[in-house]
């Protein structure tokens, strides 16, 4: 899923700009927005879904006759898009969030607006903005990826009716190895090398008898105890056919795709040689 953000001051013509972006985007796929709103709620005490809340309800369902309204404990920015990701999203565009680290379009003076990261674009508020250069812009950015999000790409591949099933694996960080305990664990690629070996592995399985799409995602950066590290997806006819190749899947990433894995102990770092 690909995702910005437009950020500006009050009046300066975010909400305008952000319909526009999701007109254009719609035409691509399939879009999800964000928008940062914390003085306001939208179930007020006074209505059942603010009763139900307000009664213990972690999460309430409000279904209308166009609508389904979804109300969770725990906001934050991480949570909203990978709720977008696991629907299936394409693009996510969300309005607001200066402090965030997510790809940014500004509208205004950026020097008015300190402490700003990942700037990818300036323009001038409410304008005759270039929607297309920035579905282009948007469409350049890094993936945000989730399990769900890559177990809904293979349902839509029309070989997935000739599967009988769907298996995962996923890799996540183990905080304690013989008594030694992980900080973080920070992973680094040789970005194309790494992309193109990848598609191989998975062109490749994807050759073997009953196996009707194999997906691979392996998350770069500091990934801490518990967090997911690589994602594998195959659709099989049967699941005897299905397991090996998940299992094959992880060890080709493991020894063949140049993924460089620095794990931070409370002992000291190290690089581990392991690829992955």
């Amino acid at each position: 899923m690909k995702v910005i953000s437009v950020v500006g001051y009050k009046n300066s013509g975010k909400t305008t700009l952000v319909s526009r972006l999701v007109t254009a985007l719609s035409s691509l796929g399939q879009v999800g927005t964000v928008k940062h709103m914390s003085p306001h709620r939208f179930n007020p005490e006074d209505s059942d879904t603010g009763k139900h809340f307000d009664a213990g309800a972690n999460m309430v369902i409000g279904i209308t006759g166009g609508e389904l309204v979804t109300i969770a404990r725990d906001p934050s920015l991480d949570k909203a898009l990978g709720t977008l990701a696991d629907s299936g999203m394409d693009f996510a565009v969300v309005e607001g969030y200066k402090e965030s680290s997510l790809p940014k379009v500004v509208l205004g003076n950026i020097k008015k607006m300190p402490d700003m990261s990942n700037v990818v674009a300036t323009l001038p508020v409410k304008s005759e903005w270039d929607i297309d250069g920035l579905v282009e812009l948007t469409c350049a950015q890094p993936d945000r990826v989730t399990l769900d999000l890559l177990i809904k790409r293979v349902q839509k591949n029309p070989a997935i009716r000739k599967a009988g099933a769907i298996g995962t694996f996923t890799g996540i960080v183990r905080e304690y190895t013989d008594g030694l305990q992980t900080q973080v664990l920070e992973f680094e690629k040789y970005e194309e090398m790494a992309d193109a070996s990848i598609d191989l592995i998975c062109t490749e399985l994807k050759q073997k008898d009953g196996i009707m799409d194999v997906v691979i995602h392996h998350k770069t950066g500091r990934v801490e105890p518990g967090e997911d590290i690589v994602y594998i997806v195959v659709a099989s006819s049967h699941r005897t056919q299905l397991f090996p190749v998940l299992s094959e899947a992880i060890e080709r990433v493991k020894s063949e795709v140049p993924i460089w894995k620095k794990e931070i102990t409370v002992d000291g770092e190290f690089w581990v040689h392991d690829h992955a």
